[in-house]
């Protein structure tokens, strides 16, 4: 499968109301399932709203289970439209008092084809969240590709390893501050052509707080040359198809991962 059409979600969530925000969440899913899209990707903690500051302990109990309510309705809306999902959500595992600013991917089956826990967490969320361990690839559909969120963006070696490990594609779901604009203009193309992979950055809407969102969703190619760019504050789906074939041929045009020297980096 050399093509692979994405939806992206600029999605304006309603703050401490996951039932609201899936209901919402299904109408972009339907609309995407119905162009024949394959995967649709929503940005960070789109069930529950972000700001720590006002959500704070709460974001305990909004935790969801792996086989959880709001997983089982994602799964449902998957199998019922054909459609992978990439979830990203406040998860908890079997530690009592430990949760994950996370990722759920779900496949077309509506199977749990792995989770992502943050890595870095920004500022506040460390007194709530457990940073993630681990920087998996996942595949669907055949194809491999990684997740970050949002803050990991701004670490070139966590992309660096996902691309090592085999992956084409970076989804860097997001819940940017329009005050750190200038940063989502940076990552993103620096980290597609530093790979020679698409990356992908899925950005929040609305505000919460002190914090103002600005969507403004924005795709590289392997060149780190922008192919899609949603407009700014408005939410909004934007359907985008990808080569997946322009993956070697630009790692053959800028070899930067056949020209390492971990030698002199440790």
């Amino acid at each position: 499968m050399p093509q692979w059409k994405m939806a992206l979600v600029q999605f304006n969530c309603i703050l401490k109301e996951p039932q609201k925000n899936l209901e919402k969440a299904y109408s972009f899913i339907s609309q995407a399932g119905e162009t024949g899209a394959d995967i649709i990707v929503f940005p960070e903690l789109f069930t529950t709203g972000y700001n720590p500051d006002l959500i704070g302990r709460d974001f305990f109990h909004l935790a969801q289970k792996e086989n959880g309510t709001t997983f089982k309705f994602l799964s449902s809306s998957a199998r019922k439209m054909n459609i992978n999902i990439i979830a990203p959500l406040v998860f908890s595992r079997d530690d009592p008092g430990t949760i994950y600013n996370g990722i759920f991917i779900i496949n077309r089956r509506g199977e749990l084809a792995g989770t992502y826990a943050k890595t870095h967490l920004w500022k506040k969320e460390a007194q709530y969240f457990t940073p993630g361990g681990e920087l998996p690839v996942f595949e669907l559909d055949g194809i491999p590709f990684g997740t970050l969120v949002c803050y990991d963006g701004g670490f070139p070696e966590a992309a660096r390893s996902l691309a090592l490990r085999g992956a084409k594609i970076i989804f860097a779901p997001s819940a940017f501050d329009r005050n750190d604009r200038h940063l989502w203009d940076i990552y993103f193309p620096a980290r597609a052509s530093e790979n020679g992979c698409f990356t992908v950055g899925i950005n929040r809407t609305g505000k919460e707080g002190n914090i103002a969102f600005f969507g403004n969703n924005k795709v590289f190619n392997p060149l780190g040359h922008l192919i899609c760019e949603g407009r700014e504050s408005l939410e909004e789906m934007q359907i985008v198809t990808i080569d997946l074939e322009e993956v070697e041929r630009a790692r053959e045009k800028l070899p930067f991962l056949r020209d390492l020297r971990p030698d002199l980096y440790s």
